[in-house]
């Protein structure tokens, strides 16, 4: 067993190693992107299904409640949190239109989309992304496996390459918690973390 625990320790640690060595000037160039648009009073908007619902909670509160002292709030909204608005489009339109329908009416030219999803097959994420670029937003993608048609609509995309969700989803966090410090630091905060 310990041994089971530590071949999966050495795995998610090699991915990660990987995955942040092809993707850190990207990574980088991003957050210049994300700071600049919340110095100009941009939102950002965030989204996905299942763990990936979860993880687009995780970013959202780290935007909107830092938990480093002088660090800034910035706006930043899940788009998984509204049940009732959820369920409704669900049921009378298509449940693929859940993100797209709340993007198109909430959001506006200059603000940022991030999906999130493991697969990059999931159609709810990747319409929201659609509706995201038509409306002129910058869009970023989290994703896995192959990315699916995901980078076809994402400025921004972060592609996993393994087939494990839990190795997608646990680079997936390091990520928003890097890309959420960087934000910072490039909006000229200190770099304590």
């Amino acid at each position: 067993m310990k041994e089971s625990v530590m071949r999966k320790c050495r795995e998610s640690m090699e991915i990660k190693e990987k995955f942040f060595e092809e993707n850190s000037e990207k990574i980088i160039s991003l957050c210049a992107v994300m700071a600049n648009a919340f110095s100009q009073g941009h939102r950002l908007f965030v989204m996905g299904n299942g763990g990936s619902s979860c993880d687009a909670l995780h970013v959202a509160v780290e935007f909107i409640h830092p938990i480093i002292e002088k660090r800034r709030a910035l706006p930043a909204v899940a788009l998984t949190t509204d049940t009732a608005t959820i369920t409704a489009i669900g049921n009378d339109q298509d449940f693929s239109k859940v993100f797209s329908h709340q993007i198109d009416l909430l959001a506006r030219e200059g603000d940022m989309a991030l999906a999130i999803s493991t697969s990059g097959a999931s159609a709810n994420v990747l319409l929201g992304l659609q509706t995201a670029r038509k409306k002129g937003m910058t869009t970023i993608a989290f994703t896995g496996k192959d990315g699916g048609r995901i980078p076809e609509v994402a400025d921004y995309c972060f592609i996993v390459r393994t087939f494990s969700i839990h190795r997608i989803q646990e680079v997936h966090v390091a990520l928003l918690h890097i890309m959420w410090d960087m934000v910072h630091v490039t909006m000229g905060e200190e770099d304590v973390i």
